[in-house]
């Protein structure tokens, strides 16, 4: 199974080549549109997000724009683990692991208050599986979060099946163009 999800990560690396960056921006504007239409998203007060990386889908303008009608809580990596903490603000945001810019704010613990956690994968099935980078960040935080769970995806990133374990947290719904 290891060698699978290996293969998967490099296939979709190598997929995601074909694209240039202004082509993934209109997917991500395409596929969170997508987000906003869904009911789960239009009800929900706090959001858990998260700050992309330049090759998943663009959440920087999403995050800005709904940080004025919602809470927006965002994942900060410390060690092996993923902290949470409240987005104030670009004013708030410091480089860190992985050059991911993370909120700087205090430690956010009410994970029962978050209504919906939209999670960033290297791929997802129809089923819900999620295939990370493989590092475990989400594996160890997503047990915690009770709120209904989204991963959002580009369209190729999206496949019949992703190898899954039995500690596998399971997406709710997949959101894609």
């Amino acid at each position: 199974m290891k060698e699978r999800k290996k293969e998967l990560r490099r296939l979709i690396a190598q997929e995601k080549t074909r694209y240039c960056d202004s082509t993934l921006k209109a997917l991500s504007a395409d596929i969170l549109a997508n987000l906003e239409r869904h009911p789960a998203f239009q009800k929900a007060n706090t959001l858990l997000l998260y700050h992309s990386l330049k090759d998943e889908v663009q959440t920087h303008s999403f995050i800005e724009k709904w940080s004025q009608k919602k809470k927006i809580i965002l994942p900060v990596v410390v060690g092996n683990e993923l902290e949470l903490r409240l987005y104030t603000g670009t004013q708030d945001l410091a480089v860190g692991a992985y050059g991911i810019a993370e909120p700087t704010g205090k430690v956010f613990t009410d994970y029962s208050s978050i209504d919906l956690a939209i999670i960033p994968g290297v791929a997802f099935d129809k089923s819900g599986h999620r295939l990370g980078r493989g590092k475990g960040y989400y594996d160890r935080l997503l047990p915690y979060i009770p709120a209904t769970k989204f991963g959002i995806c580009f369209p190729f990133q999206l496949l019949d099946e992703v190898p899954a374990e039995p500690f596998d947290i399971c997406m709710n719904t997949i959101i894609t163009k």
